[in-house]
């Protein structure tokens, strides 16, 4: 095989992961999945773009299932930059499918103020968790301290790649003045 050849075969085997659907946790338990999440890193995006570290998330169960979540993050002018959504389950998919909203309530009837958010990586202890989108578009890595082990890391990154995710663009998370949120 030659070497355009190689990378034509590696260029469609990118392009048939990114169109297929993610695969899913099915061990989330929702009451455990509650709580406060350190992001440890990311893929860009156009609505964290003011945020220049400290970010966490913070899910706490609604009635009715899903959850309220209040995002939060250091801005670039130093100050707290907190938003608040919902995130509901999405009729026979796993707990780990959900869609989430951070507009405002009046506009719920919208689909497309409704995203995705799929859990593909969770350990049993709900520790730590990647979550990503069906585009490929966004990717978070989350965990309960504000730092992850490299080995950690390094296997949620192949995981996401594996998903077919542009591990190439991830930014790391900072967390109160360190350079990085891994230990």
């Amino acid at each position: 095989m030659s070497i355009t050849s190689g990378l034509a075969t590696l260029a469609l085997a990118s392009v048939l992961v990114a169109g297929s659907p993610l695969t899913v946790v099915t061990n989330l338990d929702p009451s455990r999945y509650s709580g406060r999440w350190f992001e440890i890193a990311r893929l860009p995006n156009r609505f964290q773009t003011k945020c220049a570290g400290d970010v966490t998330a913070d899910y706490q169960p609604r009635q009715g299932g899903g959850f309220v979540v209040v995002n939060r993050c250091r801005g670039n002018d130093g100050k707290t930059i907190d938003a608040e959504g919902v995130a509901r389950a999405v009729d026979g998919q796993p707990s780990s499918v959900l869609q989430v909203r951070f507009a405002p309530s009046f506009l719920s009837l919208l689909p497309f103020v409704w995203g995705d958010y799929q859990v593909i990586a969770l350990d049993d202890g709900h520790t730590y968790s990647m979550v990503g989108t069906p585009d490929r578009k966004y990717l978070w890595i989350l965990s309960r301290q504000p730092r992850m082990a490299p080995g950690q890391y390094d296997h949620l990154i192949e995981l996401a790649r594996s998903q077919g995710f542009p591990v190439e663009r991830i930014e790391k998370t900072s967390h109160a003045d360190q350079q990085t949120s891994l230990e």
